[in-house]
């Protein structure tokens, strides 16, 4: 079995952006010594899944969501990964650093008991993680296997329904819920392929939970980051040319950066988004908006 691999793609709301920012400088780094910008979220407790680097999309939301005060437990997939997250998680001095691979029995079931156990309630999970089979993902959806695309709706998609079902009795009135989308699930993404329906999927599937548990004060969101330049990323075919698309087309002309997501991933999980639910957020600088 071929172990799953995340795939990041999937206002300025940072304080940490100098005064002079302008939409071509380079961004800040995404932690450092100072990173420390608030209370905003202080007190608040949550689970990140999906870093597997510094350049990880998940990386740039527990960071962000650290600098705002919030407490984080992070996941590795495998051993072979432990060594790349473990330095990450003593960064941002994350409270808890568990094993986490969505396609092992059992596993994901002992994270949430780890966090019952050691925290009793959550605030927030963050869902960053996706996979499709090589093969299926660079060729037609026409021509996808099935065993292929049951795998990646399987890791991309329901792995976040699990999630939201182990997290829900812990979770505390304004909690959320937040997964990571792309552009793809809604318009055709030259070779983006099966990932397009599976984060399709995805997000209907963010409109419904958001609808039964909103009487439970739970919100739930899907965050679309623009095209990102992570290991993961790699995975796409020709994924230059979707990078050089967005920077072309995009009204702000250049790519967004994982702070950028993490920034606005903190803003959801606030209590100044309280009044939003089942939303697609895209964070893209407005290439979604671009016919």
């Amino acid at each position: 079995m071929v172990p799953p691999m995340t795939i990041d793609l999937s206002t300025d709301f940072s304080p940490t952006l100098p005064p002079d920012h302008l939409p071509h400088d380079p961004l800040p780094k995404v932690w450092d010594e100072n990173a420390r910008i608030g209370d905003m979220l202080k007190g608040k407790r949550g689970l990140v899944v999906g870093v597997a680097n510094g350049d990880s999309i998940a990386f740039g939301c527990a960071a962000k969501l650290r600098a705002f005060g919030a407490e984080i437990a992070l996941t590795y997939l495998n051993d072979k990964a432990k060594p790349h997250v473990e330095p990450l998680a003593q960064q941002i001095e994350a409270d808890i650093l568990l094993p986490l691979d969505v396609m092992q029995p059992g596993q994901m079931q002992a994270v949430f008991e780890h966090l019952r156990e050691h925290w009793g309630t959550l605030d927030f999970v963050i869902h960053s993680i996706a996979f499709a089979p090589k093969t299926d993902l660079h060729g037609r959806i026409v021509d996808c296997s099935q065993a292929g695309f049951l795998q990646a709706m399987q890791v991309s998609c329901h792995s976040f329904i699990e999630m939201a079902h182990l997290a829900e009795p812990m979770m505390n009135p304004g909690g959320a819920l937040i997964t990571m989308s792309y552009y793809g699930a809604d318009k055709v993404v030259r070779n983006y392929n099966m990932m397009g329906p599976v984060k399709a999927a995805l997000e209907s599937s963010v409109r419904y939970m958001a609808h039964e548990l909103g009487e439970r004060d739970i919100r739930v969101f899907a965050v679309s980051p623009g095209p990102l330049r992570t290991r993961a990323a790699s995975g796409i075919a020709h994924f230059d040319e979707l990078i050089d698309m967005a920077v072309t087309r995009s009204p702000g002309r250049r790519l967004v950066d994982i702070a950028e997501v993490g920034c606005v991933v903190a803003f959801l999980v606030g209590g100044a988004a309280s009044g939003m639910t089942g939303d697609v957020i895209y964070v893209d600088a407005g290439l979604h908006i671009v016919a």
